[in-house]
């Protein structure tokens, strides 16, 4: 494989893991609304962060051992549509699915700069 082909399979993973955080982190603004005080909708908006916050966390345990973060991504996409998105196919597809997507490239990167490192 190329060098540049490499770097590209290396690093993908990890910026759309991050970009899907924040993405997921988008739907924590729904937190905030004129009805509620502003303590209350911090709160909110705290509690609807988490799965972002633990998803970045996962990102970079998996900076250096790319196995965990491809079997965490695609455990919480099957997680997702098993158990919270069960019958909402549009719900699957833009959540779960790029859950599973980015838990493969982690795959892919692990196998592929393991590959390169016993060669």
């Amino acid at each position: 494989m190329r060098p540049t082909s490499t770097q590209l399979l290396v690093w993908a993973p990890r910026l759309l893991g991050l970009a899907l955080c924040l993405f997921l982190g988008l739907f924590a603004l729904d937190a905030f609304d004129e009805r509620q005080n502003l303590a209350r909708s911090l709160a909110d908006f705290a509690i609807h962060l988490l799965p972002a916050l633990i998803l970045v966390t996962i990102v970079l345990l998996s900076w250096r051992r790319p196995w965990i973060g491809g079997i965490v991504f695609i455990a919480v996409a099957v997680l997702y549509a098993t158990a919270l998105a069960r019958g909402r196919l549009d719900w699957i597809a833009v959540i779960a699915g790029p859950l599973f997507v980015v838990g493969l490239l982690f795959l892919w990167s692990w196998r592929q700069t393991a590959d390169v490192s016993t060669r």
